[in-house]
């Protein structure tokens, strides 16, 4: 609608209208510090079941016997054997004796594979006379080029042409031309004539006698190359051979691009389990299996390790069935028993041992409960959850400043950024003073780890008995403290781990049966279950929990009241509008009095 400003009352109608607007829009105002209410309070909710679940998962590894079964490993001489150990693993002493280390299977060129004139950083068809009879013949089914800009060069896709693999000529087709080029594959390539193509047989590069242009199709066609295939055989630990034929070889195929470093490099990170490097000093070749241990083919111990096919491996690079240096097994003996691996690393009794080196004396390996390590991970437990508890105490504790409600637009304008920031934090303040949920919850698990544990094996049935209690400050609010230096649950540990184990994670079917851990947990979910229905997450929508719900209601009641307010405004201006008419009819008719009287 059309606004008449105060022309005829002078009045400025504008400010008039918004001084009585500001009146009326007293109700949304409120609704809208209600709305920034609740969705302060449901962050914090939110907020406090992150604090939750993160400690929820905490507790989740205390529920795990390697938490409190963690073991400790010496060895009388680690430059003999190292050893590790498992929380399976018994309390108990090894020794080992009479050691001989496995070794791996190598197999070294049997002769110089090029007099010393072999560089292996470069193509090995660029050394093609050096390789002899290495070279295979495979088709190469080159498919047609297409030319995209003008050029007289183009390139194949493959090198290492076998020679007379090429056909006499190569056809271009332009749109609906074409012409023929014959193929030269020596002299000068810049002295061809119009009508030939040059083709370098090392590298496939074509070298045309005219301009091709752009969009135009080399056609495809059909040639060989030179290609060194061979394939090499392995056996893994059970005697089977670790490659993908159907023979249990291993293939492999190089062009005649890659060079002796790349071949051996590829063969190195294969699964054929071999490291392969040349020596230029020797000018020979060392292939070694990565595995140790007698690795032949199954029932044939003591047999070939490693078994080369193709005329790169056993012609060119001269390596030898008698070449071979065979894998042994390690032998040693155990607490009296002699045996045998394949490995220098075994385990055996939840015990890892690494052997070092050969000798023939004795080296004791002691396994015993680790206690500082359990008594760390408790103290750590301990620790969250007293920083846990802290924070969530400091929330249902929280005063609520109820000077302080939230700002709306415009009172936010008449701040800088510094006050209204501190504004904000003191109108968050209290939010979940009081909250019952988690005030219910925090006392639940202030039961949870009091309570006697009921049907426990060992000693201990209740936290006091490892030496931890609750503190005798009152304001820590239920934290728990481990009582002097931890002696006491240090020798509780070393004691009877089993069961410091079982007061903590022992399952069972009843709340006084559930090891402290457990009964965490259980509360815990159900906190957060209970949270969620007032304060949801962030994937729920509204209708799925009670402060979205209520959110809702605010947002459509400001939606609601937003419209009544443009009506009244709207009706405002029509009132003024019809008085400013007014007043210009009055003066209209004043004057035209006035010429009467003049």
């Amino acid at each position: 609608m059309v606004r008449v400003s105060g022309l005829a009352s002078g009045m400025d109608i504008d400010q008039i209208v918004s001084d009585l607007m500001k009146a009326e829009r007293m109700p949304i105002d409120k609704m809208k510090k209600q709305k920034q209410t609740l969705e302060w309070q449901r962050d914090d909710y939110r907020s406090m079941n992150l604090l939750l679940s993160d400690f929820n998962n905490l507790a989740f590894n205390m529920t795990l016997q390697s938490s409190y079964s963690s073991k400790t490993v010496s060895s009388a001489d680690e430059t003999k054997v190292k050893a590790t150990a498992t929380s399976s693993a018994g309390n108990a002493s090894y020794t080992l004796s009479n050691v001989t280390m496995a070794t791996s299977a190598q197999n070294i060129s049997s002769g110089k594979i090029s007099g010393g004139t072999i560089d292996p950083t470069k193509s090995l068809w660029e050394q093609k006379n050096l390789l002899g009879s290495a070279w295979s013949e495979k088709e190469v089914k080159q498919s047609d080029i297409t030319i995209s800009a003008d050029t007289k060069t183009a390139k194949l896709s493959r090198g290492a042409i076998f020679e007379g693999s090429l056909p006499s000529s190569i056809e271009v087709k332009n749109g609906e031309s074409s012409q023929k080029f014959n193929i030269k594959t020596t002299g000068d390539p810049t002295l061809i004539g119009e009508n030939d193509v040059f083709v370098n047989m090392n590298t496939g590069e074509m070298t045309f006698g005219t301009t091709l242009p752009k969009g135009s199709t080399i056609q495809g066609f059909t040639y060989k190359q030179n290609v060194l295939q061979f394939s090499i055989t392995t056996y893994d630990s059970n005697g089977k051979a670790t490659g993908d034929n159907e023979d249990g070889s291993m293939s492999f195929e190089f062009d005649g691009s890659a060079s002796l470093n790349t071949v051996l490099t590829q063969l190195s990170n294969s699964k054929v389990g071999i490291s392969a490097f040349y020596d230029e000093g020797t000018d020979k070749v060392v292939f070694t299996r990565k595995d140790t241990g007698d690795l032949s083919k199954s029932g044939g111990a003591g047999g070939q390790k490693m078994v080369f096919s193709g005329a790169f491996l056993t012609n060119f690079l001269k390596l030898d069935t008698q070449e071979e240096t065979g894998g042994t097994d390690a032998k040693f003996t155990l607490n009296g028993l002699e045996t045998t691996r394949k490995s220098n690393t075994f385990t055996t009794g939840g015990v890892t041992y690494t052997l070092q080196n050969n000798f023939t004396g004795d080296v004791r390996v002691n396994v015993s409960n680790d206690t500082q390590k359990v008594f760390d991970t408790i103290k750590d437990f301990v620790t969250k959850y007293n920083e846990l508890i802290e924070k969530i105490n400091g929330k249902v504790t929280e005063e609520r400043d109820r000077n302080y409600q939230p700002l709306t637009d415009q009172e936010r304008e008449k701040l800088t950024d510094k006050q209204a920031e501190q504004w904000d934090d003191k109108a968050k303040s209290g939010l979940l003073k009081g909250d019952t949920i988690l005030s219910s919850g925090l006392n639940q698990m202030r039961s949870n780890w009091y309570a006697s544990v009921s049907g426990v094996s060992g000693a201990f049935s209740q936290l006091t008995d490892i030496g931890i209690s609750t503190s005798a400050n009152y304001s820590d609010r239920g934290k728990l403290v481990i009582e002097g230096d931890g002696t006491k649950l240090k020798e509780a540990i070393e004691k009877d781990p089993q069961s410091v184990m079982d007061l903590f994670m022992k399952s069972g079917s009843t709340t006084s049966e559930k090891g402290i851990v457990r009964r965490l947990r259980d509360t815990i979910t159900q906190t957060i279950s209970k949270v969620e229905q007032r304060a949801g997450r962030s994937t729920w929508t509204s209708e799925q929990f009670l402060l979205g719900r209520n959110l809702k209601s605010v947002n459509s009641q400001i939606t609601s009241f937003e419209s009544r307010l443009t009506q009244i405004e709207d009706r405002y201006y029509r009132q003024f509008t019809a008085m400013e008419k007014a007043i210009q009819n009055a003066n209209a008719q004043s004057a035209q009095l006035s010429q009467y009287f003049s």
